[in-house]
């Protein structure tokens, strides 16, 4: 029997890891695609916060971090995908509660529409959180990613 040079069983971090940074790509994706059609669409002139930059560079640095958070839910527990959702629901609601207390400036009208580009990348990022152990579990994933 001939063993191919990728047959060997694959550490549980580094697929986490891994997996933590593909979802970091879609998530970056997705919200610059948002960031984008919402600045477009409301004509929200404030950049300092949020913008190309902090977007690519805080997404694709907050993702691998969650992949080795999940690594380490899934070495420590035997429901490990069930107590990473919970938590994933309770870091959400509580990022989504403190968007809803944001204030970026005295503008009623661009704070709330601030709020609003916010809000919609934290349920990006929280809907991109839920993705690493159905992708973590995916055969196809694994034979074509990992």
């Amino acid at each position: 029997m001939i063993m191919d040079a990728y047959d060997f069983p694959k550490p549980t971090f580094s697929q986490t890891l891994i997996t933590g940074v593909f979802v970091g790509y879609i998530a970056t994706i997705f919200s610059l695609a948002y960031n984008i059609i919402f600045r477009d669409r409301t004509g929200f002139p404030l950049s300092d916060f949020i913008n190309v930059s902090t977007i690519i560079f805080l997404v694709n640095l907050i993702f691998p971090v969650i992949g080795i958070i999940y690594c380490g839910i899934i070495v420590t527990f035997k429901r490990a995908d069930l107590i990473f959702d919970i938590l994933c629901v309770v870091v959400l609601a509580f990022c989504i509660w403190k968007t809803e207390t944001v204030r970026r400036t005295a503008e009623a009208h661009l704070n709330a529409e601030f709020k609003t580009l916010l809000l919609g990348i934290v349920i990006i990022l929280g809907i991109g959180s839920f993705l690493i152990p159905v992708l973590y579990h995916s055969k196809k994933f694994k034979e074509a990613v990992l």
